[in-house]
């Protein structure tokens, strides 16, 4: 399922696989540094994607843009737009692990400021001709980024947001929340009342597009999809609270044994549940594009691709019946 220009209220899943159709985006995630898991970096693999998929919409998903120089990234990521037809989305977030901060030479303390710059100067280097602006951690000087974006006025903005200050920050700077998969969807519901609360604080509306990252595992039976994708899906979300992954007060955290972690988190069962799983999200939350995580480190590639074939050809249509 796609969403179309008029913004349909329908879930548009996010996939590498080349089903067709069936699916309207593919997501790169980033992270640096990231032993024992491979972590193949983002913006190249977004420009093969173009190659291999040219019909898709592609999405970062998420830059870590405290780490980064502004015009470095107004520069690739204009370049991407204009190779892929107009077809790219800058998903952005703050980030959060110690050893990637330190490797950049960016203290942790000042991501907030740092993010916030970054992502005006993005904005003013992809709509103004020449850009002078001096902060305390860069200087433009009458900076250009040549070409410009083919979207207009520049590629979609998704801010990624765990914590209240951060979903915040998301209303007031970005273009929509871009809503995470860590956190469980009760807190995410309570979330969705702040953002549009701090949405009107700066007048500003309600965005078409509410994208939402889950992970998502289809067997032919609810026991089935647990018993193969817990090792591996287990083993990531020990990594993230290894990694002191942030989540706001009210979610019960990630050290949790995996039953409890997937009760309010992941979508997971037989066709027919996760469907059901996905519909209730939309129409819970209004969520109405949906990027779908389906393969985790030390997973046979097999599993991943079973996944995204039942998804395109069991899952989407049981879905859009049910919206």
């Amino acid at each position: 399922m796609r969403i179309s220009p008029a913004a349909s209220r329908k879930p548009s899943p996010s996939s590498a696989s080349p089903t067709g159709s069936a699916f309207g985006s593919v997501t790169k995630t980033a992270h640096y540094s990231a032993h024992p898991f491979q972590m193949l970096q983002l913006v190249p693999m977004l420009a093969r994607f173009a190659a291999e998929a040219p019909n898709l919409r592609l999405n970062a998903g998420v830059l870590l843009l405290p780490l980064m120089s502004p015009l470095h990234v107004a520069e690739e990521f204009a370049t991407l737009d204009v190779i892929t037809g107009g077809k790219i989305i800058l998903g952005v977030g703050l980030g959060y692990r110690d050893v990637e901060f330190k490797a950049f030479g960016v203290p942790r303390n000042q991501r907030a400021r740092r993010f916030e710059a970054n992502l005006v100067a993005i904005k003013r280097l992809w709509t103004e001709e020449k850009v002078s602006m001096k902060t305390p951690y860069f200087e433009l000087d009458e900076a250009s980024c040549m070409p410009k974006p083919l979207q207009r006025p520049h590629p979609p903005i998704w801010v990624g947001a765990n914590a209240d200050p951060a979903v915040e920050r998301a209303a007031r700077l970005g273009d929509c929340w871009y809503i995470g998969p860590a956190a469980e969807i009760s807190t995410v519901e309570r979330q969705l009342q702040m953002y549009r609360r701090a949405l009107d604080a700066a007048g500003k509306p309600f965005p078409t597009e509410l994208p939402m990252r889950r992970e998502v595992f289809v067997a032919k039976t609810r026991a089935d999809a647990i018993r193969l994708c817990a090792p591996y899906l287990g083993a990531k979300y020990a990594a993230y609270h290894s990694w002191q992954q942030e989540l706001p007060d009210d979610d019960n955290g990630l050290g949790q044994e995996f039953e409890a972690l997937m009760a309010d988190r992941f979508l997971i069962g037989s066709p027919d549940e996760v469907a059901e799983q996905i519909v209730a999200l939309h129409k819970r939350l209004g969520v109405n594009h949906l990027v779908m995580s389906t393969e985790w480190a030390g997973m046979p590639e097999s599993l991943a691709i079973e996944t995204i074939d039942m998804l395109a050809k069991e899952v989407f249509p049981r879905v859009q019946q049910g919206i």
